[in-house]
C-alpha cells in the first residue's frame, strides 16, 4: 500500500512540472511571436516623428480649434447634433493629446511640454471663444445637448478608453483613417464649449461637470497612448528609478479620475431605480385597462417633476395627489406629478389611442431624424443644407463634397463611412472632389494590404464623382489592377500600355 501510494505521488509530482513547462514555452513562444512579427514591424522613429508634427502650435492648428469651438458652441445652443457632429470632425485637439501619451512613455519631456503647451493654448481658445458667443448670443438656455455634457460617468470613461485604443493602435500600425471615427467618439471639443457656455454663464455645475468630462476623455487618452507606446516597444530613456514613479504617478490619476466619476454612476443608477419606481405606482394607480405614456422625469428641479400621459376608462381627480405622497416617501424628496388624462371607451380604445400617439410621435422622430441627416452631410461636405439631396422614398442622400484644406480621398470616404455608420437603413453617397490618388506602384502576383487599400479608394472616388481612371502598365500585373479596381465599382477603366510598374491615374472624358 505504501509503495503504491509513493508511486502515485512521484507520478503526480511529475505532472505538475510537465504542465508548469509546457505553460512556459507557451508564453515564451508568444513573446518572440510578438516581438518578431508584431513589433518588429513597427516604424518607431516614424510613427514618433509623425506625433510630434501633429503636436505643434501652428497658426493651421488654432485656426481649426478655433472653428471646431464656434461651430460646437452654435450646435448646442441650439441642440443640433448635426452641428456638434461637425464639430467633432474638425477638432484637431487628438494630435497633442496622444503627442502627451507618445511623449511619456518614451521619457521625452521636451516633446511633452510641446503638447501640453498645444492642449492649454487651444483649450484656452477655444473655451474662450465659446464663452464671448455665448455671452453676446440671445440664446443662453441649457439645451438637452449642453445638459447631456454635464454628468460624467464611468461609461464616458470606457467610452474614451476604447476609442483611445483604436486611435493609438491606428497611428502605431499606420490606419489613420480611423481617426476621424475616434474624435467623434471622443468627443473632446463639445465638453470644451460646454464648458465655455458655464463660464459666459455663470453656472458652476455646468463649468464644472463639462470639465470633468473634458479631463476624463484628455486622461484616458493620453494614458491608454502611453499604455500602447509601451506595450508596442517604445523605448524610454528615462532610469529605472524614474520609470517606477512615472508608473506611480499613473495609477494615482486613473484612481482620482475614477472616484468622481463612480460617484456620477451612482448617482444615475439611483435615477434609473427612481424612474421604475415612478411608472410602477402611476400603473398601480390607474390599473391594467390603462394606458401610460414613458413619464419625463426632471430630476435637476427641486422639486422633483413627472409628466405622462394617461389614457383611462375613468377619469381619476385626485390621482396626481395620492401619487405625489406616495412617490415622496418612496424616493425621499418631494414630488410633484402633473397627469394628462384621455378618457376612452375600454381597454381596447385605450391601446388604440396608444398606438396612435405613439405613431405620431415616430413620424415626427424620423422627419426630424432625415432633417437631422441632411444637416450632418451638409456640415461635414462643407455645404449649405439645401444642397444636398435627400430621396426619403428610395433612403437615399447625395452631396457633393467641397474641397478642404488638407483633405485627402481617404477623408472623404471615412467622413462618408462615419455618417453611413448611423444611418444603416440609408444609402449615403458624398461625392469627393477629385484629388490625388495615393501612391500605387504594382509589378507582382498579389496585392499588399496597403495596395488593396489604394485600389478600393480609388474605385470608390471613381463610383462616386464619374471620372475614368487610367491603368498604366502591361502585362498580367497590369489586368490584375483592372479587374481589381472594376469589381469594386469603378465606374470606367481604361488601359494604358506601358513599361514599368503598374500605376494607377484619373483619365478624363475625353477617353485618355
Amino acid at each position: 500500500m505504501n509503495e503504491t501510494t509513493t508511486s502515485g505521488a512521484g507520478v503526480a509530482e511529475k505532472i505538475v512540472p510537465s504542465a508548469r513547462w509546457t505553460f512556459l514555452r507557451a508564453l515564451a513562444s508568444i513573446r518572440i511571436w510578438w516581438r518578431e512579427a508584431v513589433l518588429g514591424t513597427v516604424n518607431q522613429g516614424e510613427v514618433i516623428e509623425k506625433r510630434r508634427e501633429d503636436c505643434l502650435l501652428s497658426a493651421r492648428y488654432m485656426f481649426m480649434t478655433a472653428m471646431s469651438g464656434g461651430i460646437a458652441i452654435l450646435g448646442l445652443l441650439q441642440s443640433s447634433p448635426a452641428v456638434v457632429i461637425g464639430a467633432m470632425l474638425l477638432s484637431p485637439l487628438m494630435g497633442p493629446i496622444m503627442g502627451l501619451g507618445f511623449a511619456l512613455a518614451i521619457g521625452d519631456y521636451r516633446w511633452l511640454r510641446q503638447s501640453a503647451k498645444s492642449l492649454a493654448w487651444g483649450s484656452v481658445m477655444a473655451v474662450g471663444l465659446c464663452a464671448l458667443v455665448v455671452f453676446i448670443s440671445p440664446l443662453q438656455e441649457i439645451t438637452p445637448e449642453i445638459a447631456a455634457r454635464t454628468r460624467p460617468n464611468l461609461f464616458d470613461l470606457f467610452i474614451a478608453l476604447f476609442s483611445a485604443l483604436a486611435g493609438a493602435y491606428a497611428m502605431i500600425r499606420g490606419r489613420e483613417g480611423t481617426i476621424v471615427g475616434v474624435a467623434i467618439a471622443t468627443a473632446l471639443m463639445p465638453p470644451l464649449a460646454v464648458v465655455g457656455f458655464g463660464l459666459a454663464t455663470f453656472n458652476w455645475t455646468v463649468f464644472s461637470g463639462a470639465l470633468l468630462l473634458y479631463v476624463t476623455n484628455l486622461l484616458t487618452i493620453a494614458l491608454t497612448a502611453w499604455g500602447m507606446a509601451k506595450l508596442y516597444g517604445f523605448t524610454t530613456m528615462l532610469s529605472e528609478k524614474q520609470t517606477q514613479f512615472q508608473n506611480f504617478v499613473v495609477i494615482a490619476v486613473i484612481i482620482a479620475l475614477a472616484v468622481p466619476l463612480y460617484l456620477s454612476l451612482r448617482q444615475i443608477v439611483w435615477e434609473a431605480n427612481a424612474a421604475r419606481q415612478v411608472r410602477a405606482e402611476l400603473v398601480e394607480n390607474f390599473g391594467s385597462s390603462a394606458r401610460l405614456s414613458q413619464p419625463e422625469i426632471d430630476f435637476d428641479s427641486d422639486p422633483i417633476r413627472i409628466s405622462a400621459f394617461v389614457w383611462t376608462t375613468s377619469i381619476k381627480p385626485d390621482v396626481e395627489t395620492m401619487a405625489e405622497r406616495r412617490l415622496s416617501q418612496q424616493l425621499g424628496d418631494d414630488v410633484i406629478v402633473d397627469l394628462k388624462q384621455f378618457l376612452v371607451r375600454d381597454e381596447q380604445s385605450a391601446e388604440q389611442a396608444q398606438l396612435a400617439s405613439a405613431k405620431i410621435e415616430e413620424e415626427a422622430a424620423a422627419n426630424e431624424r432625415v432633417d437631422d441627416l441632411g444637416a450632418r452631410l451638409a456640415v461635414v461636405a462643407g455645404v449649405a443644407e439645401a444642397d444636398v439631396l435627400v430621396d426619403r422614398q428610395r433612403r437615399k442622400a447625395m452631396v457633393r463634397a467641397k474641397p478642404l484644406q488638407g483633405a485627402t480621398l481617404e477623408t472623404y470616404a471615412a467622413l462618408e463611412r462615419r455618417v453611413a455608420a448611423t444611418e444603416p437603413e440609408w444609402t449615403i453617397e458624398m461625392i469627393p472632389p477629385v484629388s490625388r490618388i495615393p501612391d500605387f506602384a504594382f509589378n507582382g502576383e498579389e496585392f499588399t494590404p496597403e495596395q488593396a487599400s489604394v485600389l478600393q479608394l480609388a474605385a470608390w472616388a471613381s463610383a462616386r464623382n464619374g471620372m475614368p481612371l487610367r491603368v498604366i502598365g502591361r502585362g498580367d500585373a497590369a489586368e490584375m489592377v483592372a479587374a481589381a479596381l472594376s469589381e469594386n465599382g469603378a465606374s470606367d477603366v481604361r488601359r494604358v500600355e506601358q513599361s514599368g510598374a503598374v500605376r494607377i491615374e484619373w483619365g478624363d472624358a475625353s477617353g485618355r
